[in-house]
């Protein structure tokens, strides 16, 4: 984003300049899908597309918002907050949930925008979250706290506006530091920094097809994994260490529950290896962590769609991809590959022909870097 372009828009807007110009990333997630609401581990990293607002601050409560992607506005008080449908519900429900925590909170008028595919599971949702909350952080002045920002941007996410996400996708946008990975303990919340190998790019992949989060089989997976979690007799499946060998169905253990218990304790421990060969610069080993990620959400979790394991295959089919796998909620969105720095352009370009040649489909795909958590820019 050309931040004299937004500060234009702003001026055109609001016939004034803009007091502050914050952003917030969004993510993608390198490996550890759907442990974050199961307590365990992940590794994200905060990529170089992001939301924006430029902002000025107002003497009354009220909060003005004009989004330059949907050409329309957001307009509410802070003293009367109320549920509605649209784009705006995330960012009442950042306010809602920060006066309810104790902030006391001032009103803006704001520009935002943002350059995150929706829906490819790359956290827009998430992004808008912490971008608001880091608008009223410079708007009200209290200090910013990224874990307290993240979870209640996540409560927000979870109360206002209904989806039953974990707190990794907040976390990453809130917390995460350029040309690293974040590695995330979701119970703890205890973070590490995982320097991203030197020799290799990181690549999304969008599939062009897209999923609703309310709507899929989301909030059905995360109920199968509390079934599985009570069977164990534990809080969360974090808890439970059993060889692969050993798993299999009794006293009422479904098929179903035990493949997707499966996927998340064998997904735990993928992370917590990735985190250590990347400590290592073990690229090789990386990828074929990300490789055994991805057929275990295809055949435990079953939350790949075609789209994703068509484009999976096509990566994995280059010469100079370590490995791939899909990333976010699944059932549609973005895969993501690791892939030898000095190729990722051909890549780039060999896999969006042949995804295109065996899909029908196109495919958006673009070397991304590894960028800082929400941030209040210079202007």
């Amino acid at each position: 984003m050309n931040i004299q372009t937004l500060e234009k828009n702003f001026i055109s807007y609001f016939n004034a300049k803009p007091q502050f110009i914050v952003r917030a990333p969004g993510r993608v997630n390198l490996i550890g899908e759907h442990t974050d609401y199961n307590d365990g581990f992940v590794l994200p990293m905060a990529i170089d597309r992001a939301v924006w607002i430029a902002l000025t601050v107002r003497p009354d409560h009220e909060v003005r918002v004009h989004s330059l992607d949907y050409g329309s506005d957001s307009v509410f008080s802070l003293l009367d907050l109320t549920r509605d449908k649209g784009w705006g519900e995330y960012i009442k429900g950042v306010a809602y949930e920060l006066q309810k925590a104790g902030y006391d909170l001032k009103g803006f008028d704001a520009v935002i925008t943002g350059d995150i595919p929706r829906g490819a599971g790359l956290s827009s949702s998430a992004a808008v979250e912490l971008v608001t909350a880091r608008a009223f952080s410079v708007a009200s002045n209290f200090e910013w706290d990224a874990a307290r920002m993240a979870l209640l941007a996540q409560k927000a996410e979870n109360e206002w506006v209904g989806v039953n996400c974990g707190i990794m996708d907040q976390m990453a946008s809130a917390a995460c530091k350029a040309g690293f990975a974040l590695f995330l303990d979701c119970r703890s919340l205890e973070i590490q920094y995982a320097p991203l190998p030197e020799n290799a790019a990181v690549v999304i992949l969008d599939t062009s097809t897209r999923r609703g989060l309310v709507d899929s089989a989301y909030n059905e997976r995360r109920s199968q994994c509390e079934e599985a979690a009570r069977w164990f007799g534990v809080k969360a499946l974090r808890d439970v260490v059993i060889e692969s060998g050993k798993w299999k169905m009794e006293n009422g253990f479904s098929e179903v529950a035990m493949k997707r218990a499966r996927h998340i304790v064998t997904e735990n421990a993928r992370v917590l290896e990735a985190l250590r060969v990347m400590k290592d610069g073990n690229v090789k080993r990386l990828g074929e962590l990300f490789n055994a990620s991805h057929d275990s959400l295809r055949d435990d979790f079953e939350v790949t769609n075609d789209a994703l394991n068509i484009m999976v295959n096509c990566a994995r089919e280059q010469s100079s991809c370590y490995g791939a796998r899909m990333t976010g909620a699944g059932f549609g969105g973005c895969a993501v590959a690791l892939v030898e720095k000095d190729q990722a352009e051909e890549f780039a370009a060999a896999v969006s022909a042949s995804y295109k040649q065996k899909s029908g489909l196109s495919a958006n795909v673009y070397v991304c870097q590894a960028s800082e958590g929400a941030s209040v820019l210079e202007i």
